[in-house]
């Protein structure tokens, strides 16, 4: 295989990546602002293109020589005085840019899944008017949308560690969300395919209540689980759109907004909620 040029390589799913990229003995390298990480991960400065995403000028001329670009990059909370549209938009059409200057066949980008049916979240709408520059490119390109990942269930397990799950609705709505070491497995296996998008989730189809009792469980607590209406959501939703900035409800009206629907995907991987959340647990105890 061709070298591969992964962008977003210290994040939860960039360094799951990583991993794998060095597992299967695949040519790469990893762009980063600070290369301490990687080296951490046990790469070497040879596989490390240092640069910022989020300033064009320190990609310039730096992907040459590879035929694939990977990019995980994308925030879920606003800092460093950076937007969604300066990172989730902005840096990932400095890395197309310049990957089209470069020659690279093919780009990689990891969105969300139903993303392009949520154009009206602050999230979402970075995300996908990048898909929209990605596909007008010309370059052969994957979207993978992901259904959410076992680190995004951790607001399951902060509640059920206080004796109590609080859900919007009756609680039967369906996800399978997806391990970032299954979904790097997952992104790698499809490089060589010629699908131009790769909707994956987890092994388990489960509700909102399963999942509750499954987190409840894992603390040993007795199953409370505190259904609340529809109504109150999308009160508050409203409340935070008109009093506070999208930094504070980009990353909770997009979480609102996924537990309100089924987000069923295609299975697959191996690793399983149930246990995801007992490691959890066994690191705090």
């Amino acid at each position: 295989m061709n070298k591969i040029i992964l962008a977003g390589s210290t994040g939860y799913l960039g360094s799951h990546l990583v991993k794998v990229l060095q597992k299967e003995k695949l040519p790469f390298q990893a762009i980063a602002r600070n290369e301490k990480k990687l080296l951490e991960q046990g790469l070497d400065y040879s596989q490390i293109i240092q640069a910022e995403v989020t300033k064009a000028d320190t990609l310039r001329g730096k992907l040459k020589g590879a035929e694939i670009v990977i990019s995980t990059v994308g925030i879920t909370r606003q800092k460093d005085g950076l937007t969604f549209m300066d990172v989730d938009y902005q840096a990932n059409l400095n890395l197309l840019r310049e990957a089209q200057r470069a020659g690279i066949k093919k780009f990689i980008y990891v969105s969300v899944i139903n993303g392009d049916k949520m154009r009206h979240l602050k999230i979402t709408e970075a995300k996908e008017k990048f898909v929209d520059e990605l596909k007008s490119s010309g370059m052969d390109y994957l979207i993978v949308r992901p259904n959410g990942f076992f680190s995004d269930l951790k607001d399951f397990l902060d509640m059920a560690q206080k004796g109590k799950v609080y859900l919007f609705g009756d609680g039967e709505y369906k996800l399978n969300p997806i391990h970032g070491k299954d979904l790097a497995n997952g992104i790698i296996e499809a490089i060589n395919t010629n699908h131009r998008e790769l909707i994956i989730g987890g092994p388990d189809i489960l509700t909102q209540n399963e999942i509750a009792e499954m987190a409840l469980q894992s603390w040993k607590k007795k199953i409370r689980i505190i259904h609340l209406p529809q109504w109150f959501r999308r009160l508050i939703l409203c409340l935070l759109r008109n009093f506070t900035s999208s930094k504070t409800y980009g990353p909770i009206e997009f979480f609102l907004e996924l537990g309100s629907q089924d987000n069923i995907a295609p299975r697959y991987g191996v690793h399983r909620i149930k246990e995801y959340f007992a490691q959890e647990v066994d690191k705090i105890n």
